[in-house]
């Protein structure tokens, strides 16, 4: 998904002398040809976030459209300050990419992975949160957030993760995109995490169910349309991330039901990473299992989950 970011905003560099691209002293080879392009719009702001995010605000003000670019950990964890007060108070158009977010990282340790980013950056006033699936999400993602009028952070993957869209899907901020058709069940996942949540729902599919799966890749603002439509519609609906189950999507849709003036029948089931640290230095796929989040667990939690349901119904 990193590379496909760089070619993607290095073509859109070409059609658009107002992008320049600020990077926190990683990847620079990821980016040699923008810099072979277009070195005057090409910025090392070195391991120094903060003050990263304060020079794009600075840009923005003078009518460019910086696109900022570190691991999630230091350029949501680092900068929070910069980013509440210089870019969401202000509401200016800077798109902040966060590498890794998630349990990408896990094997590095606490200082590198993160699972609080979409909650951090959800909570504040004019932030647009976008967490792509692929990398042909991840590029349409960054078309159009520079096209959107105000502060974007957009969660990629590492490298190598699969595409799950074999066309290129329309691509709009906070609508969702079914990925399979199904019934009774709907499932919404977000991010990296999506190429096993559709293997889950083909493990599902070969023991009797018929999910449906959407690729819910905006977290703000919510696809309340589609919400309503599903709470309406399916028996259980399901939202699988690999974040915390405090702020992120599962959140975002407890939120929205309880704001609701007439309640649904519909159960909601939240998976993803619980109230605590991983003090160990392990493997995405390793950690991803441990938190219940690989296609088996994913598909074992689903389908008691709503046996149970089943039975409560008789």
């Amino acid at each position: 998904m990193r590379d496909n970011f760089s070619s993607e905003v290095t073509a859109l560099a070409g059609a658009d002398p107002r992008i320049v691209l600020l990077m926190a002293d990683i990847g620079n080879h990821l980016f040699d040809r923008f810099k072979e392009l277009y070195p005057e719009r090409f910025f090392n702001c070195g391991i120094a976030e903060s003050n990263m995010i304060s020079v794009a605000a600075g840009l923005a003000m003078s009518g460019l459209r910086p696109v900022v670019y570190t691991f999630s950990a230091f350029d949501v964890g680092r900068p929070f300050e910069q980013i509440r007060v210089d870019l969401a108070f202000q509401n200016l158009p800077v798109v902040i990419i966060g590498l890794g977010g998630g349990l990408t990282y896990s094997p590095l340790g606490p200082t590198h992975y993160i699972c609080e980013d979409l909650s951090i950056t959800r909570s504040l006033p004019n932030m647009t949160v976008i967490c792509p699936a692929d990398a042909v999400e991840t590029r349409a993602a960054i078309r159009v957030s520079l096209q959107h009028n105000g502060p974007v952070y957009i969660r990629i993957g590492k490298k190598n993760e699969p595409v799950i869209h074999e066309c290129v899907p329309n691509f709009v901020i906070g609508k969702g995109i079914t990925v399979k058709d199904g019934t009774e069940i709907c499932i919404l996942g977000t991010g990296t995490i999506m190429p096993d949540v559709i293997i889950a729902a083909k493990q599902l599919s070969e023991a009797g169910f018929n999910p449906r799966v959407v690729s819910f890749h905006t977290i703000k603002p919510l696809d309340t349309e589609l919400l309503e439509e599903i709470f309406s519609d399916y028996s259980l609906v399901v939202t699988v991330e690999e974040h915390s189950l405090i702020g992120g999507l599962g959140a975002a849709v407890a939120e929205w039901i309880s704001d609701q003036s007439s309640p649904s029948k519909c159960h909601l089931l939240r998976i993803g990473t619980p109230d605590e640290f991983l003090y160990h230095a392990i493997h995405q796929k390793t950690a991803r299992d441990v938190y219940g989040l690989s296609p088996e667990k994913i598909a074992k939690t689903v389908s008691a989950h709503y046996r149970q349901i089943i039975e409560k119904m008789h």
